[in-house]
């Protein structure tokens, strides 16, 4: 019952969410065509639930080649290959807003794993690759409220002279697979709602440590 209920709030929430935000989303896509490159969307192919790829929808933030350009598929804090509306949309998170489309077709849930590219997917450890995706990814998850500060700390690798993919795949992603374990042994309409204020919160409080009150058994943070 638990997932039908999931899936029609999340067909009730996309589907209201994109009514009420379009008087936003239209300037955004006016924006988008007058600056930068021209383009207002990104498609790019994530891996997804039971490990099958879909396109995910996000808003143009970045220059159309730059996974072929000079610091490929990672980006850092004042990536020169930003648009000039980018770094606002990135920092709010209104880039990712256009993944409602995602979850109102059912590629996507609300609240779920953050869906990767299939490089990415392959730096998980096996156990993690075997059942990260066992429910939909989200537009936001606990992973990705613990890790809200990833462009930063990338930047901060890369300044140290640190290899960033080493970085992800040695630290970030074995860590993001263990809470997202935890996700799935928790998994609740209650924890969702809680996963959802959370995100709301720390979008406006970045330094915010609630998650950890909220959810006192969530394996802490490392690094």
């Amino acid at each position: 019952m638990y997932l039908v209920f999931k899936r029609l709030a999340d067909i009730m929430v996309s589907g209201m969410a994109l009514l009420i935000l379009a008087p936003l989303l239209i300037p955004i896509m006016i924006g988008l065509k007058l600056t930068g490159e021209g383009y207002i969307w990104y498609k790019q192919e994530r891996v997804g639930y039971k490990n099958q790829p879909f396109l995910i929808w996000k808003f143009a933030t970045m220059l159309l080649n730059s996974p072929n350009m000079k610091g490929g598929i990672m980006t850092t804090k004042k990536d020169p290959r930003i648009t000039p509306m980018g770094g606002f949309l990135r920092k709010s998170k209104i880039n990712e807003l256009p993944q409602l489309i995602n979850i109102f077709k059912g590629d996507m849930s609300v609240v779920g794993p953050r869906p990767v590219m299939q490089k990415s997917f392959e730096a998980y450890p096996q156990d993690v690759q075997a059942v990260i995706y066992n429910v939909k990814p989200g537009l936001t998850g606990i992973g990705s409220i613990i890790f809200r500060d990833e462009e930063e700390l990338i930047t901060q690798v890369k300044n140290s002279g640190q290899d960033p993919w080493e970085f992800y795949a040695n630290k970030i992603y074995p860590f993001k697979g263990e809470v997202e374990k935890w996700y799935q042994a928790h998994e609740s309409f209650l924890v969702d709602i809680k996963i959802i204020i959370i995100t709301a919160w720390v979008i406006l409080n970045p330094t915010s440590e609630i998650v950890y009150s909220w959810f006192r058994d969530l394996p802490k943070r490392p690094f």
